[in-house]
C-alpha cells in the first residue's frame, strides 16, 4: 500500500453521462439489466453461462471448488482443449472459410488466414514442436513481434498441452533470459527481425544473446524469417530451425488436440512486481478461456460476423485475452498490425479501420492522447462509419480524451467501454456493459455481473459514495490467476495478505487486493485513481521500480537510484530517475546517456527514463526508506507534502531546484 495509512483523497468533479443508442441496445449481445441480479442471485453457478460458450471433452463436476482459499479451482473435473475451441470447432461448424486473422505489416503487405488456413498451420507447427521434443506441460517461450506466427505458435502449444510464455518482443536479451530461467523453459520460438518505422530491426541477435544467459540450456529454437532480403545474414545454429522448413517437413500432418484438465496451465505471463523479480502469473485452461470468451461477448459485443481490432501487442495480457483467445473462441475475424500508429503517416490506424471495415476497436488511452495531440484532421480523412463499439484498456482514461475518442472516432454513436483489469485477473473486471449501462467519462463503470468489487479504507471497511479508498475483490472469478509460478507464498503475500485473514479456511475471509486506489459514486461506478505500490504504468505497461533501479545501479559509477512515475502527456506516466553517483564520477550528459542505455539494455526501450536527475542524497525516512511520494511530487511539479518524517529534509529542496532547472 502507499506510504503510511492515510486515506486516498477524491478530488474529481461530477461526471457527465452518455446513453448508448437505441440501435446499439437493440442488437447488443447483452441488453437485459436483470443480468446483474441474475449473476448475484445464482453465484457461482452464474458462471456456467461462460462455460457454456465452450466445447468440453468431459463435463465439469462443479463450477467452483473454494475449499482451499485462495487456491480456487474452476470447472473442476472438466476437460477441454483451447486450440480445438479456438480453431477446430469453427471449421467443423461450417465456418472454415471465415477469416480468422487479417494481418497487415508495417510496409503495407497483408496476409489473410481463414479458420481452415489456421487449422492447417496450427496442426503442422504442433507436429513440428512434438518432433523437436516438446512434451505435454513443457513451457515453450515465444519471443516475437506482432506477426501471425505468434498466435499460431500459441495455439499449437495449446493443442499439445504445452504451456507458452510470451515475452514482449521489445524486451531485452536479459529480460528474455530471466524469464526462460524462471520458467525452466528449454524451447524458444522467435524470428530474425521485424520492422519499426520503416527500418528492419535485428531480433535474432538479441534472442541469441538472451539464449546465452539461459542457465539450463535450450533444446531447440525455431526462427521465423520475417525480413527476407532485408535480413541480417544470420546463420542458424545446430539446434535452431527455420519455421518454413519445419512446416514443409510436416505438411498435411494432423495432431489430435490433447485433453487438458480445466485447471491445467495454459500459459505463464511475467509481470512486474515490487521485489525486482518479475512474477510468473499462471493462467489455466477452463476458467481463463471461459472468462475471456464471455467478456469478449458481453463487453466487446463481438459476433462471429464482425471484424474486430485490438491494437495491443500480444506480448501483454490484453493481446492474449482480446486478440487471440477471447475473439477466436467466438470465431470472429481479428486484425493484427505489426507497426506503429504513425508510420508512414499519422492516419495509419484510421486507414486500416476503413480498409477492413472494422466493427469494434479496442486501444489504449496512451494512443488516444497521441491522436488528440496530432489533431482530428487525420481521422476525418477516413470513413470510420463501420465502427459499432470503441474500447479502452491499460490505464484510466481522462474525461477529455474519452470525449475526443467518442466524438472524433465514434461520431458520438459508438459506446465506449473503459475497461479496468490486470494481467492477474485474466480479463475485464470493471466496465460498463455497453447494451445495459450509461457511460461516465473518466469512470470505468460498475463491476461486471458476478464480480464483487468494493472500495474500502485501510481497515477494510467500505467507504461511502463519493469517497476514495482501495479497490478490493471479495469473491473469486473464473479468469483469475491461480498462483505465481513455483511461488505460492509470494502469491499470497502479493495479492491476498493486505485485507485477508490468511489463517482462515473460510473463502469469505479472503480478499484480493490489486493495489489500486479508486473512488465510488452513488451509482456504484468506480473511478480508478492509480497504483498504490511501486509500479510505474508507462503507456499501459506496468514496470516495477525495483527492476529499473537495479538496471541503473548496474551502470558503472552509480551508487544508488530511486525511480518514480511522473505525469506525461502521451504515455500517462514516464520514468523519472534520481541517481546518486559514486565519488569522483562525473555527473554529465555522457553519464546520463549511459544510464539511459543501461535501462534500455536491461529492460527495453519501454522503460527509458524521461529524466535522469543527479543528487547527492535521496529523501529517506529515519528507518532508511526512500520517500518516493516526495520524488513523484517533484517530478509532477506539485506542492510538496509533509517532510517532517525525513532524516534529511534539506535534500528535497535541492532536488526540486535541479528538476525545475532541467
Amino acid at each position: 500500500m502507499a506510504d503510511g495509512d492515510t486515506e486516498l483523497e477524491a478530488r474529481l468533479v461530477e461526471q457527465e453521462e452518455f446513453e448508448p443508442s437505441e440501435e446499439f441496445v437493440a442488437q447488443a449481445n447483452v441488453s437485459d439489466p436483470a443480468v446483474y441480479d441474475e449473476f448475484e442471485e445464482n453465484w457461482p453457478d452464474c458462471w456456467e453461462r461462460a462455460a457454456e460458450m465452450l466445447d468440453w471433452d468431459e463435463a465439469y463436476d462443479e463450477v467452483l471448488d473454494d475449499s482451499n482459499p485462495p487456491f480456487y479451482k474452476w470447472f473442476t473435473g472438466g476437460k477441454l482443449n483451447v486450440s480445438y475451441n479456438c480453431v477446430d470447432r469453427h471449421v467443423e461448424n461450417g465456418d472454415k472459410n471465415r477469416v480468422a486473422i487479417k494481418w497487415e505489416g508495417e510496409h503495407g503487405e497483408t496476409r489473410t488466414y481463414t479458420y481452415q488456413d489456421l487449422y492447417r498451420e496450427v496442426n503442422e507447427f504442433a507436429a513440428a514442436l512434438r518432433d523437436l521434443g516438446v512434451e505435454e506441460d513443457d513451457v515453450v517461450t515465444l519471443y516475437m513481434p506482432m506477426i501471425p506466427e505468434l498466435p499460431i505458435a500459441m495455439l499449437a502449444c495449446a493443442r499439445i498441452g504445452a504451456p507458452h510464455s510470451v515475452v514482449f518482443g521489445g524486451f531485452s536479451a536479459d529480460a528474455l533470459a530471466t524469464r526462460m530461467n524462471s520458467a525452466d523453459s528449454r524451447f524458444l520460438v522467435t524470428c530474425d527481425g521485424y520492422y519499426r518505422r520503416g527500418d528492419p530491426l535485428d531480433h535474432l541477435d538479441k534472442a541469441n544473446e538472451g539464449l546465452d544467459g539461459v542457465d539450463h540450456g535450450v533444446d531447440a529454437t525455431v526462427v521465423v524469417d520475417r525480413l527476407g532480403d532485408d535480413g541480417f545474414g544470420h546463420d542458424l545454429k545446430g539446434n535452431q530451425h527455420d519455421w518454413d522448413d519445419l512446416l514443409d517437413e510436416h505438411a498435411g500432418e494432423r495432431i489430435d488436440p490433447v485433453e487438458r484438465d480445466a485447471e491445467d496451465m495454459l500459459f505463464l505471463m511475467y509481470t512486474s512486481g515490487t521485489t525486482g523479480q518479475p512474477k510468473g502469473v499462471k493462467h489455466t485452461t477452463g476458467g481463463y478461456l471461459a472468462y475471456a470468451a464471455w467478456t469478449s461477448h458481453a463487453v466487446l459485443d463481438i459476433e462471429k460476423e464482425d471484424t474486430y481490432w485490438c491494437s495491443a501487442d500480444i506480448g501483454w495480457i490484453t493481446g492474449h485475452s482480446y486478440i487471440v483467445y477471447g475473439p477466436m473462441a467466438l470465431g470472429t475475424t481479428t486484425v493484427m498490425y505489426e507497426g506503429t500508429p504513425d508510420f508512414p503517416n499519422r492516419d495509419r490506424l484510421w486507414d486500416i479501420i476503413e480498409k477492413y471495415a472494422v466493427d469494434i476497436f479496442y486501444t489504449a488511452p496512451t494512443a488516444i492522447r497521441a491522436f488528440m495531440k496530432w489533431g482530428s484532421r487525420f481521422p476525418e480523412q477516413h470513413d470510420l462509419s463501420s465502427l459499432r463499439l470503441l474500447g479502452t484498456v491499460g490505464e484510466p482514461i481522462n474525461p477529455r480524451a474519452w470525449k475526443w475518442y467518442y466524438k472524433h472516432i465514434g461520431n458520438e454513436d459508438c459506446p465506449v467501454v473503459d475497461t479496468w483489469w490486470q494481467t492477474e485477473t485474466g480479463g475485464m473486471m470493471i466496465t460498463t456493459l455497453p447494451g445495459v449501462k450509461k457511460m461516465k467519462p473518466g469512470s470505468a463503470g460498475p463491476p461486471l455481473p458476478g464480480i464483487d468489487a468494493q472500495i474500502v479504507d485501510t481497515s477494510g471497511k467500505r467507504v461511502d459514495a463519493g469517497r476514495a479508498g482501495y479497490l478490493t475483490v471479495n469473491k473469486p472469478w473464473p479468469g483469475m490467476l491461480r498462483t505465481l509460478y513455483n511461488n505460492d507464498e509470494r502469491f499470497i503475500q502479493e495479492y491476498w495478505q493486505e485485507y485477508s485473514d490468511v489463517d482462515s479456511n473460510d473463502p469469505d475471509d479472503w480478499v484480493y487486493f490489486p493495489e489500486d486506489g479508486a473512488k465510488i459514486d452513488a451509482d456504484d461506478y468506480i473511478t480508478i485513481l492509480g497504483r498504490v505500490d511501486d509500479v510505474i504504468n508507462v503507456s499501459g505497461h506496468r514496470l516495477g521500480t525495483m527492476e529499473i533501479e537495479s538496471a541503473i545501479v548496474g551502470v558503472e559509477g552509480v551508487a544508488e537510484a530511486a525511480v518514480v512515475g511522473g505525469n506525461h502527456e502521451v504515455k500517462g506516466e514516464a520514468v523519472y530517475a534520481y541517481v546518486i553517483t559514486e565519488e569522483g564520477q562525473d555527473e554529465d550528459d555522457e553519464m546520463r546517456q549511459r544510464i539511459i542505455e543501461g535501462v534500455e539494455d536491461a529492460i527495453g526501450p519501454i522503460a527509458r527514463p524521461e529524466m535522469v536527475v543527479f543528487t547527492p542524497e535521496l529523501p529517506k525516512t529515519r528507518s532508511g526508506k526512500i520517500m518516493r511520494r516526495l520524488l513523484e511530487e517533484i517530478a509532477n511539479g506539485e506542492e510538496l507534502g509533509d517532510t517532517t518524517t525525513l532524516r534529511n529534509p534539506e535534500v528535497v529542496e535541492s532536488i526540486q531546484r535541479q528538476v525545475e532547472g532541467e
